[in-house]
This record gives C-alpha cells, sequence and structure tokens, in this order.
C-alpha cells in the first residue's frame, strides 16, 4: 500500500543558495553539508526528533527535469537521537536490527512537477521491506563555489507507517499512545557536481 506523504518542502538552512539556477549533471551528496532527519510523535503531546549520520547518495538533474533520479543509501547503526540508551534500542532487534539489516536504501523511479515544487515517487527498503513511497521537495539551486566546483541542493520530506516496514516492539508498547505510528523524514541535501570524463583527461 502507498505510503502517505505530506507536501511541506523545508528550506535548506545551511546554504547560501540563491535562485533557482539549474545545472544539469551528475552530483554526489555530500553528508558534511547534508541531513536525513525524522520525527515520531511520543505520548500524543510531543515527539522524538532524531537523524541519520552515515548516508552517502547520489542523484542527476536532467535536461529535462522530469529525467532527475535519486538514490540514497542509509547505515542504519547512525540513527542519533541524542540518548544513548534510545539510540541502542533502536538498533536492535526490536526495531532497526542494525546486525542483520545494516542499510535502508531509496531509490526514485519517476519525478513529476518542476524544481519549485516536485515529486519524487521511489522505493523505500527497511529491513528487506520494499514498499513505494513520494517526497514532496523542492530543488535550491546551484552555484559554482571560490574553487570553480558546481553545487546544488534540494529538500523534501515524507510520512510513512514504521509498522508497514516491520519497526515495531512489544504488543503493550503498539497498542498504546507511547510511539506514533506515523514517522516524518526529512532530507536537506547538498551536493557536488561530478566533473565530466572529458573534463577529467
Amino acid at each position: 500500500m502507498k505510503t502517505s506523504i505530506i507536501g511541506t518542502a523545508l528550506l535548506l538552512s545551511t546554504t547560501g543558495f540563491a535562485g533557482q539556477a539549474y545545472t544539469p549533471g551528475s552530483y554526489q551528496i555530500d553528508p558534511m553539508h547534508s541531513k536525513v532527519g525524522f520525527e515520531v510523535p511520543h505520548l500524543v503531546i510531543s515527539s522524538v526528533e532524531g537523524r541519520f549520520n552515515e548516508y552517502q547518495g547520489d542523484f542527476s538533474l536532467g535536461e529535462k527535469f522530469s529525467d532527475s533520479r535519486l538514490s540514497v543509501t542509509i547505515e542504519t547503526k547512525s540513527v542519533d537521537t541524542a540518548i544513548r540508551k534510545r539510540d541502542d534500542h533502536l538498533r536492535s532487534a526490536d526495531f532497526f536490527d542494525v546486525a542483520k539489516f545494516p542499510k535502508m536504501t531509496f531509490k526514485s523511479k519517476r519525478i513529476e512537477g518542476t524544481p519549485e515544487a516536485f515529486t519524487a515517487m521511489g522505493d523505500l527498503t527497511i529491513k528487506d521491506v520494499t514498499k513505494e513511497v513520494t517526497l514532496e521537495g523542492k530543488y535550491l539551486g546551484s552555484v559554482k563555489d571560490g574553487y570553480g566546483n558546481f553545487k546544488a541542493a534540494f529538500s523534501a520530506v515524507t510520512k510513512l507507517s514504521r509498522k508497514d516496514f516491520g519497526l515495531t516492539w512489544n504488543s503493550l508498547v503498539e497498542a498504546g499512545p507511547v510511539v506514533g505510528d506515523e514517522v516524518t523524514i526529512s532530507l536537506k541535501v547538498q551536493a557536488a557536481k561530478v566533473a565530466d570524463k572529458h573534463a577529467a583527461k
């Protein structure tokens, strides 16, 4: 079943990108200037926020924006909510089971819309469960840095059911409001353009 989505794009606050300059090509995600975050309801009245600190990925900007593609691989052991005991539990077999499922992945299948407001449909795989999700995003532009390298940025967000991916604990907890089912995942991405083969010679 297709997971639910939200249509709110998050602005990338760590860059000075201006305008909507569009530079087609292949880009590698820069983890030092990007963020993969998540938020899950807790006890109905609050939420728990976290992030993944280790990931890699790439995206291509097509001459036609609809030809663009995105691929991300996340190390599940890098989950970080700033509380060690909770993070250790999230890494355990109760949730991510990182020893058995060390990676989660997203690979887009098609992208629709415009750079200013796009929708990326693709396959999200967690614990060997693959489901189609939809990211709602915004391309934030591209610039050339002081070294002559092109950098591009975008933000995107989606919502999903953690239970759909087997991220459950015990029946007592799941029956109550302690941990919500709906998880919001947000991407704030900056990436570097990969040099063309002819330019590298």
